[in-house]
């Protein structure tokens, strides 16, 4: 019983945590209107981040956060992302520095429900993550379909697509994903990448 308090206990020390040290939409957009506009730092990769970001923000991938931290300034911080989940590993990553770290409750997608801005350096496409899901889960239904219609040696395309889900969880390298970043669609000039890693 005790054991069970006590992460109870754990679970919504955390669940407060994460309430205090968020930011609404709205929140930040009067913020960016008026003279007290923080920093906004979207973790997101280059391609979402050309896709579609809040005026202002800068672009600072989360696999790259830990190494630029010089980059970042001393004032209070919000960080994005497209729904929240990265941002909040992103401020775990930042819980020794001294000013105030936010995330933006809802990221991206809230701020555009919101109706509020949004630059654009390119036509809005999906993220890479987005597109990695829909893949394995289209190669999963159509080897599921084809083993139960042709042949059931077709079952053993969802086992490899599971397979390299599994190894993209365990290492971080995802073939799919660096497949579909070849892709045309995926594809942005330099200038537009310098562009937004500079905004």
């Amino acid at each position: 019983m005790r054991i069970l308090l006590f992460l109870a206990g754990l679970f919504l020390n955390e669940r407060n945590n994460r309430l205090t040290a968020t930011i609404n939409v709205r929140e930040l957009s009067q913020l960016c209107r008026s003279g007290e506009k923080p920093e906004i730092i979207d973790v997101r990769s280059e391609t979402e981040f050309a896709a579609a970001h809040i005026p202002g923000a800068k672009c600072i991938p989360l696999q790259q956060l830990p190494h630029r931290h010089a980059d970042l300034g001393d004032g209070d911080l919000v960080l994005v992302c497209e729904a929240g989940t990265r941002a909040y590993i992103a401020q775990k990553s930042l819980s020794q520095r001294s000013g105030r770290v936010f995330v933006l409750d809802g990221g991206t997608r809230a701020w555009r429900e919101a109706g509020l801005p949004l630059i654009a350096l390119r036509g809005t496409h999906w993220s890479l993550e987005r597109q990695v899901r829909l893949g394995a889960g289209v190669m999963i239904l159509i080897g599921i379909a084809l083993a139960l219609l042709v042949s059931e040696a077709w079952i053993l395309l969802p086992l490899f697509v599971g397979a390299g889900l599994t190894f993209a969880g365990a290492t971080d390298m995802c073939m799919m994903g660096r497949l579909l970043a070849r892709m045309p669609w995926n594809q942005l000039r330099n200038s537009d990448v310098q562009r937004a890693c500079s905004l």
